[in-house]
Parts: C-alpha cells; structure tokens; sequence
C-alpha cells in the first residue's frame, strides 16, 4: 500500500497542464474507446466504479465515469487521483478509514463512499502525469501484483491513444500550414506575371523587363510545386532548410527589379541602398527571398502615391540587417501586437483594391526564426509609416547532437 501524500501540486504543474492542453481531451464527450478500456480495469477488479480522468488546474476531468457518480468533473482537492498523479506507480488504498486525513473527504465520508481506490498514472512519454485510469469500491479491497500490472497496461493504452491522435492532428496541421504557405508563395508571382502581362499588351519599352520577370515567376512557381511535392513525402512535416551561401546583394537587385514597374505604376518609388562588400550569408535562398517579397509586396499594397519605400542592407557584428521601410499607413498598438498572427485583422488597408490572405507576416516570421533570426516591425503612428527589420546570422550553426552518451 502506498503512503498517502499532503500535497497535491507536482513541482512540474505548469508544463504539465500545457501538456494537457495539447491534448484536447478536456470537456469532450464521453467515447466508446476510453469506455471499454475502463470496463476492462473494472471486470479486472470487480468493483463497482472505474474511471479514467485528467487532472486539469483546479478540476479532475472524467473522461470516462462508470459509477453511479452523475458528474463529469469533482473539485481537484477533493479527488483521489490528484494524490495519485504524485507518484509514478500504482496508488492503492485497501481501505480509505484507515487514513485520518480523508476522514473529510466529500466523496469518502458520504453513504456508500470510497472505501476502496486503486489508479494508475497516465504518464506521458515526457514523464508527465496526466490523471490516471482507476477503479472504487464501496467496500475495502485488496489487490494482486497482476492486477496491478494489468491496471499500468491499461493506462499505457489511454496515453498511446493520446499520443496517436496529437501526432495526427499535427501532422495535418502541419500539411495545412504548408498549403497555405504554398498558395501565399504562388500568388505572389501570379501577380507578377499579370502585371507583366497587362505591360506587354501596353506595347511599353519595358518588354524586355517583363519577360524577365514573366519567367522568373513561372519558375518560382514550379519550384514551389516541386517543394511541395517532396514535402509530402516526407516523414517528418516540419519545414526544412536548404542551407546555402548566398549574396544578398543579388536578391535584393532582383526584388528591386520584380516590383519597380508595380511600385510606378502606383506611383509610387523604390530606393535599394546596400553595400558592395557584404558579406555572403547561410541561408535558405528561396525562402529568405519569399520573407523580403512579403515585406516589399505589403509596402507597396499599404503606401500611398507618391510616397517612397525604401530598401536597405548592412552588416552588424555577426548578422546582417535587412530595413524595408515606408511612408505608408503605419502600425497602432493594436496591430503590432497581433502584427505576426495568422489571419490578424490590422487597421491599415490597401491603397489599390488589392487583396490580402493575412497569412504573409506569419510565414515570414516562422521563415526567419528557421534561420535563427528574428523580425519585428516599428511605427511611429497611424498615418507615419513603417520599418520592418530582418536580422539574420550571418553563419548559420545547425543544431547538434550532444556527442557524449547520457547514462
């Protein structure tokens, strides 16, 4: 028998209700899965009542109740299991009377109350302990060693469960942000080809720029179809970099180049101020490409006319710097705090009836954090324009794996 314990509240609480959460299980309906596996624990003991529950900040959650307790939630201080989820093995009393400090316990005290209680903790594989699968008894119990074995498999089933259906959900998660962030890349050089396009029909003298630009877009295209296509046969969803030394220099002259005729033709104008001698960076060329398209397409989509956007690169110490700055429509509080959520609603609109998916910002940042960068925005105000900055390592060091063995 287990020795009872005073104080309910593991040292790791706080990671281990955020592991809760990302579990979802907390005030869903009762199912037919978790159910059968609380009737086994119940036929094996041959009690009355079994649960399986989690341990929520101030609750205990029934997943499963199959009692003649008509609740799907008790008090967290008032439940057995939050002393149970204090220790790592089985948690039995034979006989609840025999301790003095439950004599007050509600769910002891009453007619036809707990006298008997075993659980198992349902342990992620982070060692966290999330509620358990337990049995109750209104008469004193004892327990053998198989049916305590039998009870810890059972519990090992609920979190494989768990742990199946997290690795599910986020890997269509992670196939969604990949569409999505697949749509976003192929708009924008859509958009390049139309205005190329509408150009061309012009009969301008700048033919030869647009079908510079008409095939670069078309190849930005396929090469995000042919990235998108690898990615899914990937076993592992999360977004990989394809590191490589690039000059900076070069994609910012070729930014320059894709959005002049979109900026004049807002009349709008575009300066691009770097240095020769910058230095070549590790970096994922096409994506960092994508984060500065971003950054430029939502400085032209938010200025007004006759208003200048303006491209600056430069070292500092062991990063380089990357301004784009506008004269446009500039940031509130509100926005700048939800500047790099996905869909965020800002304040600032679009001067010439373009549209916006609310997804850029957020991609753009998850690209730059990839790299071990980071991006923020500043404004002066409503109406003074904006200045987003992208720092990135000028090396990047991948992460290593210790090389000494953990024993």
């Amino acid at each position: 028998m287990n020795q009872t314990i005073d104080h309910f509240i593991p040292e790791n609480d706080a990671l281990r209700l955020e592991k809760l959460r990302d579990y979802n299980i907390l005030d869903t309906h009762p199912e037919d899965v978790f159910d059968i596996i609380a009737s086994m624990a119940q036929k094996l003991f041959g009690t009355s009542g079994a649960f399986i529950n989690f341990v929520d900040k101030d609750r205990v959650f029934f997943k499963s109740n199959l009692s003649a307790l008509a609740a799907t939630e008790i008090p967290r201080k008032d439940s057995l299991c939050s002393r149970a989820i204090l220790q790592d093995d089985v948690y039995v009393l034979n006989d609840t009377h025999n301790y003095a400090e439950l004599v007050d316990n509600p769910y002891i005290a009453q007619k036809g109350g707990i006298r008997f209680y075993a659980g198992a903790t349902l342990k992620t594989p982070e060692g966290y302990n999330m509620g358990t699968i337990c049995v109750t008894d209104d008469k004193p119990g004892e327990v053998t060693e198989q049916q305590v074995e039998m009870l810890r498999t059972l519990s090992k089933m609920v979190i494989d469960k768990l742990e199946n259906r997290l690795r599910y959900r986020r890997s269509i998660e992670a196939q969604v942000n990949l569409m999505n962030i697949t749509l976003h890349d192929i708009k924008n050089p859509l958009a390049s080809i139309n205005l190329a396009n509408d150009m061309l029909r012009g009969d301008t003298n700048d033919n030869a720029r647009m079908n510079e630009v008409i095939k670069t877009s078309v190849k930005s295209i396929e090469k995000r179809l042919s990235e998108l296509l690898k990615q899914s046969e990937l076993e592992e969803t999360d977004l990989l970099l394809k590191i490589e030394e690039i000059d900076i220099n070069e994609i910012l002259t070729r930014l320059y180049n894709n959005f002049d005729l979109l900026a004049r033709r807002k009349k709008q104008f575009i300066e691009l101020k770097y240095n020769d001698s910058l230095p070549r960076i590790d970096a994922d060329k096409g994506k960092i490409s994508d984060v500065l398209h971003n950054l430029v397409s939502n400085a032209i989509k938010y200025s007004y006319p006759d208003s200048k956007i303006k491209i600056e690169a430069r070292e500092a110490g062991y990063n380089l710097h990357i301004e784009v700055r506008d004269e446009g429509q500039g940031l509130d509080r509100n926005d700048v705090q939800k500047l790099f959520m996905k869909f965020a609603h800002l304040s600032s609109k679009p001067t010439g009836k373009e549209t916006s998916t609310g997804l850029g910002l957020s991609i753009a940042k998850s690209f730059v954090e990839l790299h071990k960068g980071t991006i923020y925005a500043m404004s002066p105000g409503k109406d003074k324009g904006t200045t987003f900055i992208v720092s990135l390592p000028i090396r990047y060091i991948p992460e290593r794996e210790p090389d000494f063995e953990v024993k």
